[in-house]
């Protein structure tokens, strides 16, 4: 219990770092793989995806630009152009994904900066996210997976449940033929409320639970989101109204990636900016690394203040 009588079903010992995924982590689109294992023309299919929208607008139809590659995919399985994609085959060829220098090391790098005191003491953790449009099965095979505490973003289903389905039998398996989830740059936000009130770890929670912030899980004051460009922006305003920390990054020799960031710096959407290098010796190295230990040293604080104030003075002798 709290001094105002809320039961804290939470420690709030996380600080979580939620990553975008393509061009934060990765200098590509991280379906290339795909692209590659079947001889498709990846130019040729970004523009096919770009021309959808107003394609599908002749026919009086509204489709996500964002999203509307996922369906795209679909129609080249349809066509035999990914003759055999399954999930399974997704999360192989996430195996391929190409990351940024530094990655996975980093990762664990940052986890471990919490390995001593008076942070173990308390057992406070790091723990990354993954908010991303792209696809959930090849993010799973990538081998910064073993890091990852949670994953939102674009799933597919293979064979789809039937009417007078037996629901009580697990789903057939075969290749890929809808659309399960989907994230774009709006929904993403949701997946941080998620994450803030903790109901991916939690069964039972749902994110749109009433709970009172003080016993949420990751406070948004302890939560730090990185991302890349204009599409992180609902992310960003999210994560800097509620107190969080909002980073950029760009790919080194890249002006005009770098006058993007620079533009969300100055339109105060983000906190700061650096080279998407995530080597030790890297400025975003540095400014992540100094934040994580500053929110950190924070929670600590926090405590002793909250254990203190439940302490009242026994009696002194007096001279």
């Amino acid at each position: 219990m709290t001094e105002t009588g809320i039961t804290l079903p939470f420690s709030q010992n996380i600080i979580a770092i939620v990553w975008d995924f393509d061009f934060t982590l990765t200098p590509k689109n991280m379906q290339v793989p795909l692209f590659t294992a079947y001889g498709v023309d990846e130019k040729k299919f970004w523009q096919e995806v770009n021309a959808l929208p107003e394609y599908y607008k002749k026919a009086g139809v509204r489709v996500s630009e964002e999203t509307a590659y996922l369906w795209h995919i679909i129609s080249y399985v349809k066509e035999g152009k990914f003759s055999d994609l399954t999930n399974k085959k997704l999360r192989e060829l996430g195996g391929e994904i190409e990351f940024y220098p530094g990655l996975p090391d980093f990762f664990l790098m940052i986890q471990q900066l919490l390995d001593k005191e008076p942070f173990i003491e308390y057992d406070l953790k790091v723990e990354h996210y993954i908010v991303s449009s792209g696809l959930t099965e090849m993010i799973r095979g990538s081998k910064i997976v073993p890091y990852i505490s949670g994953i939102w973003a674009c799933e597919f289903i293979e064979v789809p449940a039937g009417p007078d389905e037996d629901f009580s039998r697990t789903p057939k398996s075969g290749l890929i033929s809808q659309v399960g989830y989907m994230i774009d740059h709006t929904t993403k936000t949701r997946a941080l409320f998620e994450i803030n009130k903790g109901v991916n770890k939690v069964e039972g929670i749902s994110v749109n639970d009433s709970i009172h912030e003080n016993a949420r899980r990751v406070p948004f004051k302890n939560m730090i989101y990185i991302g890349d460009g204009p599409s992180d922006i609902p992310c960003f305003s999210v994560v800097h109204k509620h107190g969080g920390l909002t980073y950029a990054v760009y790919p080194k020799g890249d002006e005009h990636k770098y006058q993007q960031v620079i533009d969300l710096l100055e339109s105060d959407r983000i906190d700061a900016y650096g080279p998407a290098d995530y080597r030790d010796d890297s400025e975003t190295v540095f400014w992540l690394r100094n934040k994580v230990l500053s929110i950190a040293n924070r929670i600590v604080e926090e405590k002793k203040n909250a254990l203190y104030s439940q302490i009242k003075s026994g009696p002194k002798h007096t001279s």
